[in-house]
C-alpha cells in the first residue's frame, strides 16, 4: 500500500520555507501527491521507507524531521468515529498529531491543557502513532501543541482533520 510522508516544522511563520509542490514534482516517479503547504505527501508507488526517506531528505533545502507512515493506517484512522461525541464549533479545530516513532509513554487520556473548563488543547485518544484531539483557535495553542513531544516521548507533527481526510482521498484514488 501507499506511504504517507509528513515533514515537521516547515513553512511555519516564514521559517524553513519551500514549495511542497516542487518536491512532489521531483518525486513524480513515485506517483507523489502533495497535500497542502505543510509538507504532506502521499506516495502511491511501491518504495521502501529507507529509500523514500533518503530521496526526500536529498531534495529538501534544509534538514527536517521526516515522518513516514503506512497509508492503510490513515485509512483505518479515518474509519473510526473519533469525533462523534464532540460538537463542532467554528472556533474548534480537529487535529491528528503523528508520532515520529512508536513509544511506550502513555499519558492518561483524555487530557485537557490547561486543565479544566478553560482548556485550549483537548487530547481525546491515541491510536498507535496517532494522537487525536481538538484545539481552540488561539495563539497560545502553539505552546500546548509543543508539549505533545514530551507527553508522548517522541517528536510529533500535527495536521488538521481535513488534511487527514484529503490524504484518505488521495489514497483512495490510487496510482495515476
Amino acid at each position: 500500500m501507499a506511504l504517507v510522508v509528513l515533514l515537521r516544522g516547515i513553512n511555519v511563520g516564514g521559517h524553513r520555507s519551500f514549495r511542497p509542490s516542487r518536491l512532489a514534482q521531483d518525486l513524480q516517479h513515485l506517483d507523489a501527491v502533495n497535500i497542502g503547504t505543510a509538507g504532506t505527501f502521499v506516495i502511491r508507488r511501491p518504495v521502501s521507507r529507507g529509500q523514500l526517506r533518503a530521496e526526500v531528505a536529498r531534495r529538501l533545502p534544509f534538514g527536517a524531521e521526516i515522518m513516514i507512515c503506512q497509508g492503510r493506517d490513515i485509512v483505518r484512522l479515518l474509519s473510526r468515529d473519533v469525533f462523534s461525541r464532540h460538537r463542532m464549533r467554528p472556533d474548534i479545530v480537529r487535529f491528528v498529531s503523528v508520532l515520529s516513532r512508536p513509544t511506550r509513554t502513555r499519558p492518561r487520556l483524555p487530557l485537557k491543557l490547561p486543565p479544566g473548563r478553560g482548556w485550549l488543547l483537548h487530547v481525546l485518544a491515541r491510536d498507535g502513532r496517532f494522537v487525536v484531539g481538538l484545539y481552540k483557535r488561539r495563539m497560545q495553542v502553539i505552546g500546548y501543541l509543543g508539549r505533545l513531544d514530551r507527553l508522548f516521548g517522541a517528536p510529533v507533527t500535527t495536521r488538521s482533520w481535513s488534511t487527514i481526510v484529503a490524504i484518505g482521498k488521495a489514497l483512495d484514488s490510487g496510482p495515476a
